[in-house]
Parts: C-alpha cells; sequence; structure tokens
C-alpha cells in the first residue's frame, strides 16, 4: 500500500505536519474565523474535498489504506496552501479547508488548484496504481451563515454538480457573492 506522488514539495513532513486537527478544534476555527470575517469584513470560504470511491477503496484493501490516502491528501494540500489556512477531516472521510480572506472567486481559484494537484496523486495496491476520484465543494460566507451552514452549503455545491456519484474531479460552487 503506497501512494505515489510526482510532485511532492517537501522532502520531510513531520506525522504533526500532515495529521488533522480534530474535528472541535476545526469547529472553533470555523467559529473564529468567521467572527474575523465579520468584523473586519473580509471573506471566508470553505472547501470540501470528497473521495468519490473512498468506500470502495475500504472494502478492497482494508481501513488503513483509506486512512493514509486521506492523511496524505490532507497533507499535500497544506503544502500548497497558506500557513494560516486550515484543513482538516470530517468524520464522514472528507477533508474540509478553510480560507480565511478568499471570497467566493479567489476560493474557486484555489479549488481548481487543489483539483489539479489532486489529480496527479495515484493510490497503489496490489501492484496496481489508481489515480484519485475527487470532488471540490465551494462555500463562501455571507454575513449571517455560521459554520456548520457553511460546510452544509459545501456539501450541497457538491451534490448540485454530481448528484452523489457524478463526475470525477468536479467543483461545485455555492454561496458566492
Amino acid at each position: 500500500m503506497a501512494a505515489s506522488d510526482p510532485h511532492q514539495h517537501s522532502p520531510t513532513v513531520s506525522t504533526d505536519d500532515i495529521s488533522a486537527p480534530s474535528l472541535g478544534a476545526l469547529d472553533e476555527r470555523l467559529g473564529e474565523e468567521i467572527a474575523r470575517a465579520e468584523r473586519h469584513g473580509v471573506g471566508l470560504s470553505c472547501l470540501l474535498v470528497t473521495f468519490d470511491d473512498i468506500e470502495e477503496m475500504t472494502r478492497e484493501h482494508g481501513r488503513e489504506l483509506s486512512e493514509q490516502t486521506l492523511e496524505y491528501v490532507a497533507g499535500a494540500l497544506r503544502r500548497e496552501l497558506r500557513c494560516f489556512d486550515r484543513v482538516g477531516q470530517t468524520p464522514q472521510g472528507d477533508v474540509i479547508v478553510l480560507l480565511p480572506g478568499a471570497d467566493g472567486p479567489r476560493a474557486e481559484v484555489v479549488a481548481r488548484r487543489a483539483l489539479q494537484r489532486l489529480r496527479t496523486i495515484k493510490v497503489e495496491s496490489a501492484g496496481t496504481r489508481t489515480p484519485l476520484n475527487v470532488s471540490v465543494g465551494l462555500s463562501a460566507w455571507r454575513k449571517g451563515l455560521d459554520g456548520r451552514t457553511l460546510v452544509e452549503r459545501a456539501r450541497a455545491a457538491l451534490h448540485s454538480v454530481n448528484g452523489n456519484n457524478g463526475p470525477v474531479a468536479t467543483l461545485g460552487r455555492a454561496g458566492a457573492q
């Protein structure tokens, strides 16, 4: 079991850099960023990265490969983002990215870059290399939205583009104004 990545920027990344913050810590950070956006009138966006075949991967190769893949993807995304952006994992096995200061159009640029980056990663198991099947949903914060709604809108953007099992490597966008 391995992940192959021809674009790895950093030869050594510590486990601390890759491990996702706890869901509570991520919720707390989202609340802080919403408060900052309200105070300073700046943008805030949320990307939700889903893996269309993660359940199949778990059935075929076990939970360990799925978990390693999610950790690897989170680390790869972290290396592509600004130091104050946050990457975490949801209980559903999705990767969530908080983009403080990014309005909808700027977040869309980041989302497209993330998709491009994730397309380069292959998962290897039993001698077979398989590309990741990923989708990204985007939601931009607006005054009056709480963190849960922001994430739900990113998930809804995914479903509006993909349905439940739609095309690979698409970008859904909701609430970006």
